[in-house]
């Protein structure tokens, strides 16, 4: 799984009828100090996921592992909504606190 935060949203009116019914968000990785490192991608939502916040996400075979996306045509899927992680036992992240 990868760290990432939520960027955007994606809308699609015409798309592949498996894809029908997704949620799909823009996601960038971050790192453990909140900064964006990775590339810009398209995921599945399979948590209710929204814009600002911090999500574990799956790519590639993986992404295809959850209800939402069993058996779809995803490369990447938001699987959880962090709360909070610490690194050495430092806290870098709290949902709700001040970034």
């Amino acid at each position: 799984m990868l760290l990432g935060r939520i960027v955007g949203t994606l809308v699609s009116s015409r798309k592949e009828e498996e894809l029908r019914g997704l949620k799909l968000l823009l996601v960038r990785e971050i790192d453990s100090d909140l900064a964006e490192v990775g590339k810009l991608v398209v995921a599945a939502d399979a948590v209710g996921a929204g814009v600002g916040e911090v999500v574990l996400y799956a790519a590639g075979s993986s992404a295809r592992q959850t209800r939402a996306t069993q058996n779809r045509p995803v490369d990447h899927t938001i699987m959880a909504i962090v709360d909070q992680f610490e690194v050495h036992g430092t806290l870098c992240y709290h949902k709700g606190r001040d970034d």
